[in-house]
């Protein structure tokens, strides 16, 4: 079987990224992976059954004909996630420069994504929640999670855009495991406009609420009310660390603790959390992040089986179907069977007051700004120069914002589906024009051969050029705990 490994170069990009953060750092790598358990699929086993899915899997629900957008940190390939089922959109991340890093998920929130939702392993048993959907990778992340909310906003764009470019497989859901801590009103907010837009084209959007705990405020853009907000839970009792409430309450909770995915070998996420390993295959997590690829699937399932559900009508039925769940206020957990046969509710769309994208987008960051060569990305500007959010949401809401491979007339990828890559079909890339906001040059594949040492990268270029300003970069991604 297929297993697309890091190269060295690759692997000693991850390391220097670990050696240069400037938030909490990875655990030492001396914990012992955990023994394989006898049956691998018994956890995820676990998520299926409390979402009703393990018995609806045997009436044909697996997601055929659904198309899910992962806008996360790339894919790998390894066993148990089919080559015909994944598609590679464009790299819009910093690493798309680079050849050994194009497409691949130098981080490993990604491939655990992608895992919950289409997995399928015969040997292990492991079997997502809907592993016949279709799932197209869309990276923005680099291998210590850092990304821009410009980036995302781009690559939420492009899906809407190409949301039927696939007519046996058109894109119905995104799974946003993503999140600022910015505070801006959504009314205005560029991200919160973004995902309204994919609502509004008919693309469910699944977001994980955050991993602040209850008490605290949820996620942009968690904090839309149009969203699917999703929370964790254990056993009906909410998770400690998930989030919940804030500007609004969130809408699902599933149970997302210990969820089992595949192993990303020589990823960032394996190489600092070797206690998360599950014998030599799988590995363990927790957070919004599971929750919302958990439920990312079952969406899928329903769509599948009743496509002809809006987005808003597929929210109310999970909320409206579930039970409640102590500490979650008014979130519902999913039962997807009694959402299967429930009548649907009226057609008609959500009350809420739309956003008009034309706030800013250095507030829509939070206090998370990347940093290049100790240059703060920050201000109303992209990675690429100055960017009105009022032109930008005129150009979203039109779905002009992205002519072939330019967004917002900046070249970030090829102009189409001509590239390649272990997926099915590969969206071709681009050599980014000029230079950083730092003025250096975009680095490309000319560090590739350097020298690395132990897992230390050697060369010193990559060393400290990406991070999230004095957070941990992937502290955007929301898995709360590895292992």
């Amino acid at each position: 079987m297929r297993h697309t490994r890091l190269t060295a170069a690759a692997t000693a990009v991850i390391a220097s990224a670990a050696f240069a953060l400037a938030g909490p750092a990875a655990p030492a790598l001396a914990q012992p992976a955990a023994p394989a358990p006898a049956d691998a699929s018994g956890n995820i086993l676990n998520q299926l059954e409390r979402l009703g899915a393990t018995g609806l899997a045997a009436q044909g629900a697996d997601g055929r004909g659904v198309g899910i957008a992962l806008i996360d940190t790339g894919v790998v390939s390894v066993p148990g996630l089919p080559a015909a089922q994944v598609v590679n959109g464009p790299d819009l991340s910093v690493e798309s420069q680079s050849p050994a890093l194009r497409y691949l998920d130098t981080n490993g929130h990604g491939t655990a994504m992608a895992s919950i939702i289409i997995g399928d392993d015969p040997a292990t048993g492991y079997r997502g929640v809907a592993p016949k959907a279709k799932l197209t990778s869309i990276k923005v992340g680099a291998a210590d999670g850092s990304v821009d909310v410009t980036q995302v906003i781009a690559a939420i764009d492009w899906t809407v855009e190409h949301r039927l470019d696939d007519p046996a497989n058109p894109i119905r859901v995104i799974n946003l495991a993503y999140g600022t801590d910015g505070v801006q009103d959504y009314a205005k907010d560029p991200l919160d406009f973004a995902v309204e837009n994919a609502w509004r084209n008919g693309i469910a959007v699944v977001v994980a609420a955050g991993n602040t705990g209850s008490g605290l405020t949820l996620a942009k853009p968690a904090d839309d009310p149009f969203m699917i907000a999703v929370g964790s839970m254990n056993n009906n009792t909410m998770s400690s660390f998930s989030s919940s409430a804030g500007v609004r309450n969130i809408d699902l909770v599933v149970n997302a603790e210990k969820v089992l995915s595949f192993r990303n070998e020589g990823s960032f996420l394996d190489l600092g959390y070797p206690g998360a390993r599950i014998g030599s295959t799988l590995f363990r997590g927790s957070g919004t992040s599971q929750a919302s690829a958990l439920v990312s699937g079952a969406v899928a399932l329903l769509l599948q089986k009743r496509p002809l559900l809006t987005n808003d009508q597929v929210k109310k039925l999970l909320m409206r179907t579930g039970g409640r769940v102590a500490g979650a206020g008014m979130a519902s957990s999913v039962n997807l069977p009694a959402a299967m046969t429930s009548p649907a509710a009226l057609p008609f769309p959500q009350p809420w007051v739309r956003s008009t994208g034309r706030g800013s987008f250095q507030q829509s960051r939070g206090t998370t700004s990347m940093v290049d060569s100790g240059a703060v990305l920050s201000g109303e500007r992209d990675i690429f120069g100055p960017l009105s959010s009022t032109l930008w949401a005129l150009a979203s809401y039109t779905r002009l914002s992205w002519s072939g491979g330019k967004w917002m007339g900046r070249t970030m990828a090829g102009p189409g589906w001509t590239g390649t890559s272990w997926a099915s079909r590969t969206w071709a890339p681009a050599t980014w024009p000029g230079t950083s906001w730092s003025g250096k040059p975009w680095p490309s594949d000319d560090w590739s051969g350097r020298y690395w040492s132990g897992r230390y990268w050697a060369g010193g270029e990559w060393s400290g050029r990406y991070w999230a300003g004095r957070y941990w970069a992937a502290s955007s991604w929301s898995t709360k705990f590895w292992g």
